[in-house]
Order: structure tokens, then sequence, then C-alpha cells
């Protein structure tokens, strides 16, 4: 009888990708500032298949900043169905994504790539999923429309969104401040309307 192995999946922040190299991580999905130059820290993990996208964690338009867009949450559904066809189910595999800090764009991904490989789970069972893998999780709310409309979800990934960001809120309540100082008042609203 052959075992069948869960992907690992893992969200990190960059400070954290050294403690991450001895992980056997397989597929990394870097997402980061466009002016960041390369990570050199990738040159000491194992063999692994990465691909990086370069856009700021924004919600909104701002001069000399690259907005979220539709074709970056493309990217990252295009990643995780090559992720899905080259994954061996009889072998380990671990998926790592991560941004600057871990909070907002990775998570925003993670839940992006759960929602693709689990089209008949519920958006709150992946929001509770995404809080277990990575407890701060604020994911960016632009991403996540771009994921509901592309995935098909209607509108179901961001009605869930908000209640999370208002669970976040309760569990965390310095995001309050973190997100306003960030200009994310808009999804500290959507959490409002829970």
């Amino acid at each position: 009888m052959s075992v069948l192995f869960t992907p690992e999946l893992t969200v990190c922040g960059i400070e954290e990708l050294p403690n991450q190299r001895a992980r056997s991580v397989t597929h990394v999905l870097s997402l980061l500032d466009p002016e960041l130059p390369d990570l050199d820290v990738f040159h000491s993990y194992g063999e692994h298949h990465r691909t990086t996208l370069r856009f700021h964690d924004i919600i909104d338009a701002a001069q000399g900043r690259v907005m979220p867009q539709p074709e970056h949450v493309e990217a990252i559904l295009k990643f995780g169905s090559e992720f899905q066809a080259q994954r061996d189910a009889q072998a380990s595999s671990h998926l790592l994504v991560h941004c600057h800090m871990g909070v907002s764009r990775s998570t925003a991904a993670m839940l992006s790539l759960m929602a693709q490989a689990n089209p008949g789970e519920s958006a709150e069972d992946l929001f509770v999923r995404l809080v277990a893998i990575r407890p701060q999780a604020w994911p960016n709310s632009q991403m996540i429309g771009f994921a509901d409309e592309q995935l098909g979800r209607k509108g179901d990934l961001k009605t869930a969104l908000a209640r999370h960001y208002a669970r976040q809120i309760k569990a965390r309540p310095e995001f309050v401040e973190w997100m306003t100082s960030l200009g994310r008042q808009a999804e500290l609203g959507m959490a409002s309307l829970d």
C-alpha cells in the first residue's frame, strides 16, 4: 500500500528564510518589492523550483509603487497549477511562500493557492487553515479579490476575508494601528462589516 503525502505549506518573511533552508523546501514563491535585489539565501537551499513576482504590498494606487494586478494573481495560480502537476503524491513536497514580512502578500498568495487546490472547501475553512499556517495573516484584499474572481468563487473569499479581518483585530488589536499606519483603512473598514 502506497502512502500519499500532503504537501507541507509554509509562509514566512525574508528574515525567516535562513531558518527554512534545512526543511527540504521543494517549491518557493517569492513576492518581493520591485526595487529589492535578488535574495542570496536561496543559494543555500537544496534543489527547488522558485518563481519570483515583484509588486508592492499596497491596496491603493501610489506614485512610484506597483499595485497588485490581476496578472500577478494569474501568475500565482499558474505557479499553483505547475506545482500540482509536478508534485508526486508518493513523495514529500514543501511549498514555501514568502514576502517581506510574511503577513500580507504571501498569505494572500497562500490562501489563493489553497483555494485553487481545494475548490470544494469553504472559504471559512480555508482561512482557518491559513491562520494555522501563519497566525498573523492579514491577506492583501486586492489580491484576494482577484483570486476570488479568477477562481470563480463568486465573492465567498472576499466575504470570508472580512470576517477574517474582524477575528484578527479581536485577537491582535495592534493590527488596527499597524494597518492604519500602512494606509490600509479600507481593510479595517471591511472588518467592521462583520
